[in-house]
């Protein structure tokens, strides 16, 4: 019986053993998110305001936000977070979260940002109230080739 014992432990100590050798510690180093860069000419693709769609009320197709650098030009004026052109900045260059426009002579508007990757292009979605605090305004933004 004691032989028995000896055994089983000798083969509790080897899976012990064999375990503690199959323990590796991997070293897992974060990768750093790319910049988000917003440059180029962007569109309106889908509109809304307070919820209600506005495609067949309001004429988006030739409203453009050229950014560049760290500036921005509006084409064809439409309501919009801010009404002249100027710069902007993001929150964050990795992940950014919230956009600041500041108009040429005015005071720094920020708003909420998201930019997801939809189909397979990627798109810029602001959300903002220009003016009236009850009008809330959703753009969801697409760059144009």
């Amino acid at each position: 019986m004691k032989k028995f014992y000896n055994i089983k432990g000798m083969m509790l100590l080897l899976l012990v053993t064999l375990m503690a050798a199959a323990c590796k510690t991997e070293k897992v180093l974060p990768k750093q998110e790319a910049l988000k860069d917003i440059s180029g000419s962007w569109q309106v693709i889908k509109a809304t305001r307070n919820g209600t769609d506005l495609a067949g009320l309001v004429d988006f197709g030739q409203f453009r936000i050229n950014f560049d650098g760290s500036g921005y030009k509006l084409t064809n004026r439409l309501p919009f977070i801010v009404n002249q052109d100027g710069m902007f900045a993001l929150d964050d260059p990795e992940y950014p979260y919230k956009i600041t426009f500041t108009a040429a002579g005015g005071t720094p508007v920020s708003t909420a940002f998201t930019y997801p990757i939809v189909n397979g292009k990627r798109q810029l979605s602001l959300t903002f109230s220009p003016g009236c605090a009850n009008n809330s305004y959703v753009y969801v933004l697409q760059k144009v080739n």
